[in-house]
């Protein structure tokens, strides 16, 4: 989405898209009836996307591994959990950001402590993921 891409409605793809991600997000909103979006594109999509102009409550569940003791995003990991998260929604089809809590794949847990509002945290330990990769 960063590549440079100089045309006349911009510099890269974020400019060359503008509103037109948020404007279809937002009429597939409407035309389905729901105030809820998960959100579970990576840090450099959802930049594409103006959040501050969604019709919804966006909800970013965050996924982190254990590592040394302490938790964090691992790249790698979290793009592999989101889409299991995805897989989740559709398979046990989701409709309330509290059903979310119940995911429970690959050694990952919700962690109410961790969570704060719209952003759920489920953290998996270094010793499950071990077993998980082995």
């Amino acid at each position: 989405m960063g590549t440079p891409l100089v045309t006349g409605r911009g510099v890269n793809l974020y400019a060359f898209w503008g509103d037109k991600i948020t404007e279809a997000i937002n009429e597939a909103i409407e035309q389905q009836g729901c105030s809820v979006l998960v959100n579970l594109a990576s840090s450099e999509y959802i930049k594409s996307i103006r959040l501050d102009r969604l019709k919804a409550t966006v909800v970013t569940p965050q996924f982190k591994d254990e590592k040394n003791g302490r938790y964090k995003t691992i790249s790698f990991f979290a793009k592999k959990a989101r889409g299991m998260m995805a897989a989740y929604l559709i398979k046990n089809q989701i409709e309330s950001p509290q059903d979310l809590t119940g995911f429970r794949a690959a050694g990952y847990r919700f962690s109410e402590e961790e969570s704060a509002e719209n952003a759920p945290v489920f953290l998996r330990d270094e010793v499950v993921r071990a077993r998980k990769l082995g």
